[in-house]
């Protein structure tokens, strides 16, 4: 793999750099060109392309696996663009299919410049992590995914994420995330945990450098950096900090033109912001078409 560390460093080297300093990376969630300029201009190390965010804020979708890998590499390439020197962390969902279309997906996301690639083991279609109804694959379709970006990258670092928390406990996401290290996936992000003892379990058990997700209205608490830094993660992503406050800040103006009986219902969790882009609808649309 190419990480040239030295002037003109390529992201992924950027990255691991970072990563090497041992200092914790706090990423906040980009999902449009303000939010990358927002972390840019505001001297934060890295930041986060939301798939969550890029599909409400982009498309008008709910997290529900509606975006595809060629719309998604655009908003890789624009944020990158925006970002400069400063390395991106790219969510790429499932991979958008099997191992093929995994290793399609990394090398675009590479050309787009991507500094790290997190892929996760669910089942498409795919879910937001703090949603219910998520369903996995094995660890073993998993691992052969995880194989296929390995070898497809040049550059950038692969994130191996596990939802299994949600579905299967804490203790069967633990034992994937212990597989995913040792498989060589480069960090390790366990999704959702649900208290600050699992936080703690999680940085004691997993050896690989380890990735946090604090999602606001989410279902992890939202322990202090510094604190997550102590508890063994090396980078805690903010997804949905920005993209709340403005969803929040925009139902207040727009109420103040039309009125305050016509605002939509109070965002207080992720369920609810997806309602406002159509989760509710589009859900409608899965269950009237589903094969028993």
């Amino acid at each position: 793999m190419r990480r040239d560390k030295g002037s003109g460093a390529s992201p992924g080297a950027r990255l691991q750099q970072l990563l090497d300093g041992g200092e914790m990376i706090i990423a906040p969630g980009i999902f449009d060109g303000l939010s990358a300029h927002l972390v840019r201009r505001m001297g934060f190390r890295a930041g986060y392309l939301t798939g969550a965010g890029v599909a409400a804020s982009g498309f008008g979708l709910p997290d529900i696996g509606l975006v595809g890998m060629s719309e998604m590499v655009d908003r890789v390439a624009m944020v990158a663009g925006v970002l400069g020197e400063i390395p991106l962390i790219a969510d790429g969902d499932t991979g958008y299919g099997p191992a093929p279309s995994v290793a399609r997906t990394v090398r675009a996301y590479e050309r787009a410049g991507a500094a790290a690639i997190q892929l996760e083991d669910q089942a498409f279609p795919k879910r937001c992590g703090h949603l219910p109804g998520k369903e996995l694959i094995s660890t073993e379709a998993y691992l052969a995914k995880l194989g296929a970006a390995l070898d497809a990258r040049t550059d950038a670092l692969i994130i191996a994420r596990t939802d299994a928390r949600s579905v299967l406990g804490l203790s069967a996401a633990i034992e994937r995330g212990i597989a995913y290290t040792e498989a060589g996936a480069d960090i390790v992000f366990v999704e959702a945990p649900r208290t600050a003892e699992e936080i703690a379990r999680i940085g004691r058990e997993i050896t690989a450098p380890k990735l946090i997700n604090i999602v606001a209205g989410g279902l992890t608490p939202e322990l202090d950096p510094a604190e997550l830094g102590k508890l063994g993660y090396s980078i805690a992503i903010y997804p949905t900090t920005a993209l709340l406050a403005v969803t929040h800040a925009a139902i207040e103006a727009f109420r103040g033109l039309n009125g305050a009986g016509t605002a939509p219902p109070p965002v207080t969790t992720m369920e609810d912001f997806f309602r406002l882009v159509g989760l509710d609808e589009w859900s409608a649309v899965s269950e009237r078409w589903q094969v028993e």
